[in-house]
């Protein structure tokens, strides 16, 4: 059961959501040794039409300002954490104000 889903996992279609083409396709994951391209942030390319612009550039951004200390591959989320409101919940204004 779990090398099927590592196979399915290696097989999806991996792109660089960091370099968009101008026909709004995405170029493949990776890049070779003497590219100049930036650090590339790849997802298999179901999750990159399911992202919005904003979450696209947030995770760019997240992992470029991570680096790539001592030449490793940096993982980062692809989707931030949500802060949780606080325990007590919305507060009604209204009660406040009119009593």
């Amino acid at each position: 059961m779990a090398s099927n889903g590592l196979r399915k996992w290696v097989q999806e279609k991996w792109v660089d959501i960091g370099a968009p083409k101008k026909d709004g396709k995405y170029q493949p994951c990776g890049r070779s040794k003497g590219s100049k391209r930036k650090y590339p942030k790849c997802v298999p390319l179901a999750k990159a039409t399911r992202m919005t612009k904003g979450e696209k550039a947030s995770a760019v951004k997240r992992k470029r300002a991570a680096g790539n200390p001592g030449g490793k591959p940096t993982n980062v989320a692809t989707f931030t954490k949500r802060k949780k409101a606080m325990s007590g919940g919305l507060i009604d204004m209204t009660k406040m104000i009119y009593g």
